[in-house]
């Protein structure tokens, strides 16, 4: 290895050593950063049943005004009927991790056993691709059924971030709808969206179109096709 090293260093001009050094620099700052942004559930501070904490907002997308009025919905709720709903937002997951995944292993660190999660929500939301994962406890299905806790991770909680990622409101339509069914009131369901297809023009126009990722790709792509056959030119000179 060190004699590879060497030989790079020696062989190779000073631009395609330059060049070279960049490009590593780029990659080597991209593999360390992302991890760094990424949200295990090892991450996410442990509580269990009973714990007044209600919301966590790791990605902080929700504010402090909107944050205080849907715990003390949810605190309210608590001390009324006993169920308990938590919210918990996440910038990104670690790889491989999914809403689903972390939702299951972050419902399970919190109330490991079947008694525990009995009376327990817990709703994620994953902002990076805006997906979401709702788990329940069993002595609740009856008041709360899988179907109604799907349509509000799934339709309550999603049509505000489809409009326009308006996540406090999104959060706020979700603790409503889910503090009115725990509560034991008809389910005000999911809000109507209304439609606003365009039956005139379904595709953009050509000025409409976002050209910032293509002229990215092509730039990329021309480096690469100068650069590599340089580099393979100079590495079997460097050996013959």
């Amino acid at each position: 290895m060190k004699q590879l090293f060497t030989l790079v260093k020696h062989r190779l001009p000073y631009h395609i050593r330059l060049i070279l050094s960049i490009v590593v620099l780029v990659v080597a700052t991209q593999l360390i950063g992302l991890p760094a942004l990424a949200t295990g559930v090892y991450e996410i501070p442990s509580l269990a049943a009973g714990d007044p904490t209600w919301v966590i907002d790791k990605d902080e997308i929700i504010s402090r005004i909107n944050e205080g009025s849907i715990s003390t919905k949810l605190d309210k709720l608590a001390k009324e009927t006993g169920f308990e709903v938590r919210f918990v937002t996440v910038r990104r997951f670690d790889y491989g991790e999914t809403a689903e995944t972390f939702a299951d292993k972050l419902f399970d660190k919190w109330f490991p056993t079947g008694e525990a999660k009995a009376n327990q929500v817990l709703l994620v939301l994953d902002t990076t691709k805006n997906t979401s994962a709702i788990r329940t406890g069993d002595d609740l299905k009856s008041i709360l059924s899988d179907e109604i806790a799907e349509s509000v991770a799934q339709e309550t909680l999603m049509v505000p971030l489809r409009e326009g990622d308006k996540y406090n409101q999104a959060f706020l339509d979700a603790a409503d709808r889910l503090v009115a069914v725990l509560s034991g009131e008809a389910d005000p369901g999911a809000r109507v969206v209304a439609d606003t297809l365009n039956v005139e023009r379904t595709f953009k126009k050509a000025e409409e179109t976002d050209q910032g990722n293509s002229t990215i790709v092509v730039v990329v792509l021309l480096i690469a096709a100068t650069v590599i056959p340089m580099v393979t030119y100079f590495w079997y000179q460097g050996f013959s």
